[in-house]
């Protein structure tokens, strides 16, 4: 081989879970990224694995993504969902009838979503065991990230920054029973100071953006190709911009041409609210449902009617071009590196199927191309560094993978006004462990539980819901929820008064974590 191919699918959503309400819109987050991302990846993986394929693909999950995912009240709702979707798509079929366009359409989304309901209830509803069986295999390297997806260096609050590194090892060690050894940095921000965490918590790799690496000091003698170490012995790698260039580019991307489906025309849009009603999270709110009958089509035209075949099509040829991009990178790199370069190419998983609906079908023509050349070959990060250890010592330049590269997004005039109240909350939780430093056990729950709503609070999806202005309402509230909450832990704990039912309904209510340990922010 001349090379490696790392590919890193990032898959994390926020905690949602309001088993107050019977159904909840943003619940719907959860559930289309399951039905158009991690079921269709689930397939692809039995795909490979019977067909002795051999491929080694890293998946961050985040803590939050999981804790949803073993939630028993989500994985009931979603059954529900994915029920109402086939009674939808049946009703589509008969709707459909005298276009034979759309009706060919309804009939593959009927079958697709009963394929997707039988492999989900044979895995029993557990798509983290289902996936932990892949890793065993060999197919999969799954890592985790922060606690709750928080921008470390954001936080500017070194226990903080810890506790949102302890409490996703110890998580991820409860879960899947092992060591990980990788660490997915919340927007690949990486700022100084975050080694230290990651270090006591025995992660050994990360990723950063492309211009992370590149301004490093010293300045990385093979650029993105290899690796270096933090002078902390931690292992970080940068992103390569060609693979990402040629997924992610507005201009020059895959998942704009006009045959792929078009993910904003969807039935939930343009047929009629009382026919939709019994199947929309939220009755009098329209949303996506899923289904969707056209092509991206092109600027100034009506849109097309959406051709299954020739988009999956498009995808394989996509695939190849793609392949064939990388192959003539490593060849062009032969002789500069002492090892052969490593091509990482990070993604967030729901591009694939969500946003980019054929993304599930381009990874497995990539994967099956890949198996018929010798120039190239599938490799984690952590494969990577057992096989070639030594590499350059730098120090990685502060930078994100957001707008402009670096904080912009997470710090501008929609959201600033959340920091300054987080740096109070941050403050306090570390004076309450000081204080209560042998707690008995309902102050232990109380501080376990300030924990969890201070660590929700510091989630990186507020600010940028807030930023991109997709549901700003509720992220307000929710930032304001978990810190009221937060602050009345606060008060009772503070003056020893601790209402054991109040508590109690929080705890229902925001359950994930739960050994949360919390002198990790002493």
């Amino acid at each position: 081989m001349e090379g490696y191919l790392a590919i890193v699918l990032h898959a994390h959503l926020p905690f949602v879970r309001h088993p107050e309400h019977e159904r909840f819109l943003e619940e719907n987050w959860l559930f289309e990224a399951i039905t158009e991302c991690y079921l269709p990846l689930l397939q692809r993986l039995e795909g490979w694995r019977r067909d002795n394929l051999p491929v080694r693909l890293t998946l961050s999950l985040s803590p939050t993504l999981v804790s949803m995912l073993q939630d028993s009240l989500l994985q009931a709702r979603y059954t529900r969902h994915l029920d109402g979707l086939i009674e939808l798509a049946g009703l589509e079929l008969q709707r459909t009838y005298w276009d034979r366009a759309l009706h060919e359409l309804a009939g593959f989304y009927y079958q697709r979503l009963r394929e997707l309901r039988e492999l989900w209830l044979g895995v029993q509803r557990d798509l983290v065991g289902a996936l932990a069986r892949y890793q065993e295999s060999g197919h999969l390297e799954i890592i985790t990230c922060a606690a709750t997806h928080a921008v470390l260096p954001l936080l500017q609050h070194a226990p903080s920054v810890r506790a949102q590194v302890l409490v996703a090892r110890d998580h991820y060690q409860c879960v899947f029973g092992r060591q990980c050894r990788g660490f997915w940095l919340p927007e690949c921000a990486y700022g100084e100071g975050v080694e230290a965490p990651l270090q006591e918590a025995d992660f050994r790799w990360f990723i950063v953006d492309t211009h992370g690496l590149l301004g490093a000091r010293p300045a990385p003698r093979y650029g993105v190709f290899a690796p270096v170490y933090t002078p902390e012995g931690i292992a970080v790698f940068g992103r390569d911009p060609e693979s990402s260039r040629q997924v992610w580019s507005r201009d020059e991307g895959y998942p704009g041409d006009p045959v792929y489906r078009d993910f904003y025309r969807d039935i939930g849009f343009d047929l009629d609210l009382d026919y939709l009603r019994p199947y929309l999270p939220s009755p009098d709110q329209r949303t996506f449902t899923g289904i969707k009958y056209y092509s991206i089509t092109g600027p100034g035209t009506d849109k097309r009617p959406y051709d299954r075949a020739l988009a999956v099509r498009r995808a394989g040829e996509h695939a190849a071009h793609f392949l064939h991009a990388r192959i003539e990178q490593v060849r062009r790199l032969q002789g500069v590196t002492p090892v052969p370069p490593i091509l990482v190419a990070p993604y967030d998983a729901e591009l694939f199927g969500h946003w980019w609906y054929e993304g599930p079908e381009f990874l497995d023509a990539l994967v099956r191309l890949m198996a018929q050349q010798r120039t190239l070959s599938f490799i984690t990060p952590w494969e990577y560094l057992q096989r070639h250890a030594t590499h350059q010592v730098a120090r990685p330049m502060p930078s994100s993978w957001g707008e402009a590269g670096y904080w912009q997004v997470w710090v501008n005039e929609s959201n600033a006004w959340i920091w300054p109240h987080l740096r109070v909350a941050q403050n306090r939780m570390t004076q309450l462990v000081k204080k209560h430093r042998r707690p008995h056990t309902l102050v232990k729950r109380a501080l376990q539980q300030a924990g969890r709503e201070l660590l929700l609070a510091q989630a990186s999806d507020w600010p940028f819901i807030l930023r991109t202005g997709t549901s700003p309402g509720y992220a307000r509230q929710r930032i304001k929820d978990h810190l009221l909450r937060f602050n009345t832990l606060y008060d009772q704990l503070l003056h020893g008064r601790v209402d054991p039912l109040w508590l109690e309904q929080v705890e229902q209510r925001d359950n994930l974590f739960p050994n949360l340990d919390p002198t990790y922010w002493a």
